[in-house]
C-alpha cells in the first residue's frame, strides 16, 4: 500500500516516540513534529481510517501491523541515509534533514542497492 509522505512522517514519529517513551499520545506527536494540535488530530483520524494506527480509550496511539511495517521501513531509510551522509562529512543536522527529504522518494530497489553497497564498504568511510 502506497501512503503519502506526510503519513510516513507521522508513522515514523510515532515509532520514534514509542521507542523513547514507551507510549504515545497525540500531544507527543505535536511536540515531536512541531505541528498544531488540530493538524495532528486530523492526521490521526486519517491514519486510523487507513488502519495504520489504533487509539485506545485513554488516548494512547498504537501502530497496526501495516503502520509498523511502514514506520520501520522509513526509520531504517532515515537512519542509514543519515549515517552515510555523516560519514562522508555532512554536518549531522544537515544529514538528518537531507535524509528526511529523500527517504520517501527512493524506490525499494535503489534503497536496497545503497544499503548493500554501504554495508559492504562501511569501514572505508571515516
Amino acid at each position: 500500500m502506497k501512503v503519502l509522505e506526510s503519513a510516513e512522517n507521522y508513522l515514523e514519529a510515532i515509532l520514534m516516540i514509542r521507542e523513547e517513551k514507551g507510549m504515545v499520545r497525540a500531544i507527543d506527536v505535536v511536540n515531536h513534529l512541531g505541528f498544531s494540535k488540530p493538524s495532528v488530530s486530523v492526521a490521526m483520524k486519517h491514519l486510523e481510517a487507513d488502519d495504520l494506527i489504533r487509539r485506545n480509550k485513554d488516548g494512547f496511539i498504537y501502530l497496526t501491523e501495516s503502520g509498523e511495517e511502514i514506520a520501520e521501513m522509513i526509520f531504517e531509510r532515515h537512519n542509514l541515509l543519515t549515517d552515510i551522509f555523516v560519514r562522508i562529512g555532512v554536518n549531522p543536522e544537515t544529514a538528518r534533514e537531507d535524509a528526511c527529504k529523500i527517504e520517501h522518494d527512493l524506490s525499494e530497489e535503489t534503497f536496497e542497492q545503497i544499503k548493500r553497497a554501504y554495508t559492504a564498504h562501511k569501514n572505508e568511510y571515516k
